[in-house]
């Protein structure tokens, strides 16, 4: 089952149940106004929200055509939003290039930061930034929305509380982080509001890509037009997500309607950093990443972060080619205060 919020006057839209191919979608006001309803009751929505797809697949359900351009972000505001750090390549290599040693516990406990929740951007619209010396980066990961999760949760009761899968650009703001984390209490005004893909979908939705924990497909990432990133989410994940949700769950239980992340997808190549795409290799999901490999190999970093203008596009397909979960295109904009 795909489900999409269409923006309206309400600040957290209207819920929609999505074809499977993404041009259809039908309103399910009378089932439940937004996507938070749905989740705070999934036991009995669940199931009549999965009859209004079938009855779209079969014709007998009224539609109207998706546009994507339309939609909000699933959930336009959470309860929680955590973002994990599965992928320990990724933070390898950020240590590497600082020449820091990373600790042994990086391997087998996750990092995890708590990030702003009350207002997401929609999969269109712009990252409005007002300087461009922040060090604008995108950060392309895969996302879980859970149902209610008990404090203490085993990775695989975590697992099991898995609701629906979409896709994320977690912006970061590279020449703020810094300062920040010197100050010994977290991210801040480093993260800015995150943007989720159009579509979230159950996990019955990926087939074989998804065991339980990990989303066996590559993440494309564009930026200007041109390919960036290819990286395999299923590959090089060190924590799946049940063991992210059981992290988050150690000392408090989860409500309905709470987002993790995976943090940046990232895969080694022969067991050291990867290649850009250009040269066969699966490339980046984030700018930060390729600026660690120049200053590893040549001393310097020599991508930049992300201009005014830039675009940036983040999808997934599925083994035939066909777009699971819509696609968040997203235009670099300067903020001018009105």
């Amino acid at each position: 089952m795909k489900l999409a919020t269409l923006k309206d006057s309400t600040r957290d839209g209207r819920l929609i149940v999505v074809s499977k191919d993404l041009t259809r979608c039908s309103e399910v006001g009378h089932i439940a106004r937004t996507l938070q309803a749905a989740l705070d009751d999934w036991e009995y929505v669940g199931p009549r929200l999965a009859e209004v797809e079938e009855g779209m697949e079969t014709g007998s359900q009224p539609s109207m055509r998706f546009h994507e351009h339309a939609a909000a972000s699933p959930l336009p505001r959470a309860y929680q939003w955590a973002d994990g750090s599965a992928y320990v390549n990724h933070v390898e290599l950020v240590r590497k290039a600082r020449n820091a040693e990373m600790p042994a516990s990086f391997w087998t406990e996750p990092l995890m930061y708590q990030g702003g929740s009350d207002s997401f951007l929609g999969p269109r619209d712009p990252i409005v930034m007002a300087d461009e010396s922040y060090g604008i980066d995108m950060e392309a990961e895969i996302a879980v929305i859970v149902d209610d999760v008990p404090m203490g949760a085993t990775a695989l009761e975590a697992r099991a509380a898995i609701r629906l899968v979409m896709l994320v650009n977690d912006v970061s703001l590279r020449g703020l982080i810094p300062a920040e984390l010197a100050k010994g209490f977290g991210f801040f005004q480093s993260k800015p509001s995150s943007a989720f893909s159009p579509v979230a979908v159950t996990p019955d939705e990926l087939g074989d890509a998804w065991d339980g924990g990990k989303l066996h497909l590559p993440l494309l990432v564009d930026l200007n037009g041109k390919p960036f990133g290819r990286a395999n989410a299923g590959i090089d994940m060190t924590f799946d997500f049940g063991q992210l949700i059981a992290h988050a769950a150690k000392t408090r239980p989860l409500s309905a309607g709470t987002i993790i992340g995976s943090g940046t997808v990232s895969n080694k190549l022969d067991g050291g950093p990867g290649k850009p795409v250009s040269q066969g290799g699966a490339g980046y999901s984030c700018i930060a990443e390729i600026r660690m490999i120049e200053t590893i190999q040549t001393g310097a970093p020599a991508t930049p972060f992300l201009r005014f203008g830039d675009s940036v596009r983040i999808e997934m397909k599925d083994k035939a080619g066909h777009s699971i979960f819509g696609a968040i295109e997203q235009i670099v904009t300067q903020y001018e205060r009105g």
